[in-house]
């Protein structure tokens, strides 16, 4: 039986931005996700998480080395491609939730599968709208399907954003912070809500924190300051 290419593979990996100065911010010898794992990273400000998350989503591109993502080089491929292959593949949980304010809760919720039909074909055979239904209700949102996601509490907001990171079953879930504005019943509550929905969905989840406390909760930990040679950090 065939093995799944890793959710994560990069060699070598540099980033360093254009400012003239050529400063690199990154510098990763080996880094490999498999697929399906839960993996727990952690580092202080500047240690380039931020960096590596965009190099991950395909925001950014590395200046030196190869990433591949769900056995893509997402270095070889166009942009228009790479923003297509995110959102197809990818469920990107921010921490500031980044929700569209004029949109309701479902709309927000069903948002990738809209603008990306390939993402709706991965519900095999079930509308966006049951689809939308069911993570709703899975998060204890069956009764704000139509309410404004401005009329929410920060809680319910940090919900609607997993959904909508969820929906369509992504291979990679990238959660930046998630749990950051909640207190601590409500983060633990979230937690298990997230790592219910990847399981069921066989999705691989990334999720990136300062509370180290949550660590233990995964597969893997990694420590990014360790592992990011770059003279800069």
């Amino acid at each position: 039986m065939t093995l799944p290419a890793p959710a994560v593979e990069a060699s070598d990996l540099r980033f360093a931005y254009s400012d003239g100065a050529g400063r690199e911010v990154l510098r990763l010898t080996r880094l490999v996700i498999p697929a399906g794992e839960r993996v727990f990273l952690h580092g202080p400000s500047g240690s380039g998480k931020t960096t590596l998350l965009g190099l991950i989503a395909g925001v950014l591109q590395p200046t030196g080395g190869r990433i591949a993502v769900l056995g893509r080089d997402l270095a070889s491929i166009p942009s228009g491609e790479r923003d297509a292959f995110r959102g197809v593949h990818i469920g990107y949980l921010f921490q500031l939730f980044n929700l569209i304010p004029y949109l309701s809760v479902a709309e927000n919720i069903a948002l990738p599968c809209r603008l990306h039909r390939a993402r709706a074909a991965r519900l095999q055979g079930e509308s966006i709208d049951a689809a939308t239904r069911r993570l709703a209700a899975s998060l204890g949102l069956n009764g704000y399907l139509e309410t404004a996601v401005t009329a929410l509490s920060v809680g319910q907001q940090q919900r609607v954003a997993a959904a909508r990171a969820l929906i369509g079953s992504p291979e990679l879930v990238i959660a930046d912070e998630p749990t950051s504005a909640l207190d601590t019943d409500r983060r633990d509550d979230f937690l298990e809500l997230l790592f219910r929905q990847c399981s069921d969905a066989g999705s691989t989840l990334l999720f990136v924190s300062h509370d180290l406390g949550l660590g233990a909760r995964f597969d893997r930990q990694l420590a990014l300051r360790e592992l990011n040679q770059a003279e800069e950090v």
